[in-house]
């Protein structure tokens, strides 16, 4: 069944394995985080649990996010996110969850927002080549050819646009290091966003069983 926690991005560092091996690792601080619903077929049509992470200032709070949290008994939180395909009868509305749902060697998919680039051309974007700079081409960085004289731009054309800002999933990544007095996991290599980015981490969809 899967398992999954909200947390914030910390930034990266490198971490000396008991065998000597040197490690790349994303620290992701996940304080514990409160079960604000749990759906079932029967009420709500699939099953899934509802966790919070990260409490909002009353000021920026409304009053169906007060009454929605009230039934859990807490307040309002800045990251809402549904696991599904959980094990309900772990969950009881209200509890909380800790880094320590997550051991060293779980196979996880991280979920998060990519850093956003503005408006940027095809080069930076897609990474195609330039033109030559001298002997007059006036070709340099430029999208070219649209590849067809049919008075329209064929769907998925690669051309210049806004690059960034996107939900994207890293798929099995290893945990290497849980330090539950702190509220951390370390995650292997490079997950999306950027400093201070919330996250989600999830049990591996596609792991080796």
């Amino acid at each position: 069944m899967t398992k999954g926690i909200l947390g914030k991005k910390i930034g990266m560092t490198q971490i000396f394995t008991e065998d000597g091996k040197l490690v790349p690792v994303t620290v992701v601080e996940a304080t514990p985080n409160v079960v604000m619903q749990v759906k079932k077929v029967e009420s709500d049509g699939y099953e899934a649990v509802q966790l919070g992470y990260q409490d909002i200032r009353e000021v920026r709070q409304n009053k169906p996010a007060k009454g929605h949290a009230a039934k859990a008994n807490t307040t309002p939180k800045r990251f809402v996110r549904e696991i599904r395909n959980v094990e309900l009868s772990e969950y009881e509305l209200g509890s909380e969850i800790t880094v320590e749902t997550f051991s060293e060697g779980d196979v996880v998919d991280v979920t998060g927002t990519t850093k956003g680039h503005g408006f940027q051309g095809n080069i930076k974007r897609w990474g195609q080549s330039r033109g030559p700079e001298t002997h007059g081409s006036r070709y340099h960085r430029i999208p070219g050819s649209m590849g067809a004289v049919i008075n329209r731009v064929f769907k998925g054309k690669r051309l210049p646009g806004r690059m960034g800002g996107k939900r994207v999933t890293i798929q099995n990544l290893s945990i290497v290091k849980v330090v539950a007095d702190k509220n951390v996991i370390m995650v292997s290599g490079n997950v999306p966003g950027a400093k201070n980015s919330l996250i989600t981490i999830k049990s591996a969809v596609k792991a080796a069983k």
